[in-house]
Parts: C-alpha cells; sequence; structure tokens
C-alpha cells in the first residue's frame, strides 16, 4: 500500500434488491457487479492502492462476508455502512479515528485512475480549503460521450456534474458532512432543506445567477467552513454506475485500457 497522507473512504453501501445495477449483473450488492470478471468495488480499490497521494483505506459496505473477505485481499479496513451515505461517513470518522485528510469516493466509480485520484488530491490541498469536491464540465463529457446521460448541475458559466469524490481535508470539514445528513433527513420535506440553505441561495441558483465559484462561495458562508470547486477535465471521472447502460460502458472503457 501506498504511504500518501490521504485516508481514503470509500462508500459501497448497498441500495437494496431494488438496485438497477444489481438487478442487471444478478448481484445482492451493487459493488459487486463484475466488469471483465472483476467485482466494480476491486477496481476502485486498485486504483486508490496505487494513487501516491492514498495511505489508509476503508471500506464502508453491508455487514456481510463476502464484502469483508474482498477488503481483506485488497488491503482495505471494513467498516459497517449506516442508513445513509453522510451518516456512514460520520460513522467511519468515529469508528477508524483517521487522520486528516480524508478522501472519500464511491464504489460505482470504476474508472478511477492513481493518476485521476492524485491530480484531485493535489488540486484539494492547493485550494486550502477545508472541504473540496470534483466536479466535470458538461462540455468535456457531451464531446466524451454525447449519448450518455448525466445529472447536471447549471451554474452561470457552465453546467457541472459530480464525480463522485470530495476531500474532507481538516476535521472542520465535519460538520459540512453534518450539514448533508440534515438535508438527507429532510429530502421529504422541501420548505426545511429551503429554510437549511436559505431563500435567497436557492432563488439564485434556480435562477441561473451563480457561477460555480459563488455558489461555493454561498456554501462555505452557510456551512461555516471553506468550500472549494476542484474541476475535472477527464469525461471519464463523470461516469458513476447508476445504470445498467452505465455498466455496460464502464466495462467497454475497462476494455479499452486493458
Amino acid at each position: 500500500m501506498a504511504g500518501g497522507a490521504f485516508t481514503a473512504l470509500v462508500l459501497a453501501g448497498s441500495r437494496g434488491e431494488d438496485d438497477p445495477v444489481a438487478q442487471a449483473a444478478g448481484v445482492e450488492d451493487k459493488c459487486l457487479a463484475p466488469l471483465l470478471g472483476k467485482p466494480m468495488l476491486a477496481w476502485v480499490l486498485e486504483a486508490l492502492r496505487g494513487s501516491a497521494s492514498v495511505g489508509r483505506i476503508a471500506v464502508v459496505a453491508s455487514h456481510r462476508e463476502d464484502l469483508a473477505s474482498l477488503c481483506r485481499e485488497q488491503a482495505a479496513e471494513f467498516v459497517p455502512a449506516a442508513a445513509s451515505p453522510a451518516q456512514s461517513v460520520l460513522g467511519a470518522v468515529k469508528n477508524l479515528a483517521p487522520k486528516f485528510p480524508l478522501l472519500v469516493v464511491t464504489a460505482d466509480n470504476p474508472l478511477l485512475t492513481p493518476e485521476r485520484i492524485d491530480a484531485f488530491c493535489r488540486d484539494a490541498l492547493a485550494s486550502k480549503a477545508d472541504l473540496a469536491a470534483g466536479l466535470v464540465p458538461s462540455a468535456a463529457i457531451l464531446a466524451a460521450f454525447p449519448q450518455s446521460k448525466r445529472t447536471y448541475l447549471r451554474f452561470r458559466d457552465e453546467r457541472y456534474s459530480g464525480a463522485n469524490i470530495f476531500a474532507l481535508m481538516t476535521e472542520e470539514a465535519l460538520s459540512a458532512v453534518a450539514f448533508w445528513r440534515r438535508v438527507e433527513r429532510e429530502r421529504k420535506k422541501p420548505w426545511r432543506i429551503v429554510r437549511a440553505f436559505g431563500l435567497g441561495s436557492l432563488l439564485a441558483y434556480a435562477l441561473n445567477r451563480l457561477t460555480l465559484d459563488e455558489a461555493f462561495a454561498r456554501t462555505s458562508q452557510k456551512l461555516g467552513v471553506r468550500a472549494a470547486a476542484v474541476r475535472l477535465g477527464d469525461a471519464e471521472a463523470a461516469v458513476d454506475v447508476d445504470r445498467a447502460a452505465d455498466l455496460e460502458l464502464a466495462e467497454a472503457l475497462l476494455r479499452a485500457r486493458v
């Protein structure tokens, strides 16, 4: 295992029997969906192990022996998942007592490479932020994958898709995770989410008045921590596996590397 500064947390919690990727692959947990004969989670762990930025690796997943066994094979610690991603992060921090900075990625991002991880970690460190999030501009994604369906956040300067890669650079960033947990709990009560973020900020976003950096500046003010966007120019960084079609695309891209 590399001796980098970052502790990596891989979120691999199950979405249950209705997950379309698990159903398409015929597995119980999405993270075990095979790609070129290897579980999706294994691709992520191998990328992390190859990164010069990452030292300790932990997987947050369903408490099952096959997943725990895979973690042992990949020299990763195993932590049982909680009810939501935010709770899982907070629970992992409590159980592992890791040193900061923390790199948080998801198990459905099998196209991660050591080089992409290192580039993100360098930019996160350079940002001097407490919290950094990776985002990919739509122009890069549409140029590479014009038929791929992605979810975009629309800003005045560009649309961006999340890359499911985050850095908690300081312990203060945990307050942002706690806020995320609060939003998760209130997702069926939109008025409470509006109150949490502030009507002015949500209206500015809805009316497309904010650039990406302006939106992160407002988020920083709301959370009381400095949050920064890390722009990733590589379209593959935005390819997470949420649908059966994504599974096919990811496998094709991995096959092209071999």
